[in-house]
């Protein structure tokens, strides 16, 4: 059996879109695993969002590596993680390197924000130099231990520099060695088709309803030739929506049976966390 990041690999260069729900825990990568999808994505947000903070760069490395480590440990599917800006500069990055890729993930963005970060799709974003950036990436590439781990770039450059600007970023961090390239928040459907055409080699998307970027079909993403497209927030927007309105029933009646049939059984929920298998070796 081929290492998880040689099958994110081959994926990669076979061509076909992957798109990668965002995870967030051990049980958010179970369902998406038996939900059928190729690849999973550790989502730095929502990551960041399950332990009651927003997405502006307060967990540390060491608390994101222990919760990656616990979502691999909950898949057989590759694993894309959010490595934010690395947690630092240069030296920072080969240690992101090194302990997210022990933890079991296949490939990891940093993006170009200064630190700490602030999610791609909030206002008043911040930038390091490109030739700094430049060199966050060749550091990533020399630090990781598994060739096929996948380095990508992710600039943020469209909302403080401009597009123009965000390409050329682009161009240099391809150039410095990224295997990958993540234009973030892309606000026209226009530029989304520039980005394809413009920039060489393989291409990442963030694609989630409510964002800065017009929803495009995986078809026409595909045609395009995006090889990844993450999903970032919805699982867990669609996770909070059921519990305040589970929360909601509660608190009027008591107890859940309102709305018995929008919770899945207790056999259900056994057999999502495989309680049985876990018992048949004790």
């Amino acid at each position: 059996m081929s290492h998880p990041a040689t099958t994110l690999r081959n994926l990669i260069e076979r061509g076909d879109t992957i798109i990668a729900p965002g995870i967030f825990d051990g049980l958010s990568a179970k369902l998406a695993t038996q939900a059928g999808f190729k690849a999973l994505y550790a989502s730095g947000g929502a990551i960041a969002r399950s332990t009651g903070r927003p997405d502006i760069g307060l967990l540390t490395l060491t608390e994101v590596v222990e919760r990656l480590r616990e979502i691999t440990s909950s898949t057989t599917l590759p694993v894309v993680a959010d490595a934010d800006t690395g947690f630092g500069n240069e030296l920072n990055v080969a240690r992101t390197v090194q302990l997210f890729e022990q933890a079991g993930v296949c490939g990891l963005h940093i993006e170009d924000q200064t630190f700490p970060k602030r999610c791609g799709h909030l206002s008043g974003k911040t930038l390091i130099d490109q030739d700094d950036m430049c060199l966050k990436i060749k550091t990533a590439v020399k630090t990781r231990e598994n060739s096929d781990f996948v380095i990508i770039a992710r600039t943020d450059a469209i909302a403080v520099e401009g597009f123009d600007h965000a390409l050329a970023r682009a161009r240099a961090y391809i150039a410095a060695g990224a295997d990958m390239i993540f234009v973030e928040a892309p606000e026209t459907e226009e530029q989304i088709e520039i980005i394809a055409k413009e920039l060489t080699g393989p291409k990442l998307i963030n694609m989630f309803y409510g964002g800065k970027t017009p929803l495009v079909s995986r078809d026409k993403l595909t045609e395009l030739g995006y090889q990844i497209v993450i999903i970032p927030s919805d699982l867990q927007r669609a996770a909070i929506f059921a519990m305040q309105q589970t929360l909601a029933t509660i608190a009027e009646y008591g107890d859940s049976a309102q709305i018995a049939e929008q919770l899945v059984s207790f056999k259900e929920r056994e057999n999502i966390i495989e309680t049985a298998r876990y018992l048949s070796n004790s």
